[in-house]
């Protein structure tokens, strides 16, 4: 590990000190904690249909019976994508 010393040093060269070896070593743990995060896809009732290739009738039934989580604004009803998604998986027969 490099000592710097501040007793003498210049702002230029306390910068490009630190550049040298702080920053290097910095980069990437910065660089793997500021990943930007995912949005969150929301499906409606005819996209989840479509997707699962079943009926508007299925998906209410599911719906009322707890097995597919939704989420309502108004008179809308939305579906997170990867709570969809993490349902199917959850229910792989082999």
């Amino acid at each position: 590990m490099t000592n710097i010393q501040f007793i003498g040093t210049n702002p230029t060269d306390l910068i490009t000190a630190l550049e040298n070896s702080l920053i290097p070593k910095l980069t990437p743990s910065l660089a793997k904690q500021f990943q930007p995060i995912q949005p969150t896809e929301y499906l409606t009732r005819s996209e989840v249909c479509e997707l699962l290739k079943i009926d508007l009738s299925s998906l209410h039934r599911w719906r009322k019976e707890g097995k597919m989580p939704s989420y309502g604004v108004g008179n809308r009803v939305y579906f997170k994508r990867n709570e969809v998604e993490q349902i199917i998986n959850q229910n792989k027969l082999s």
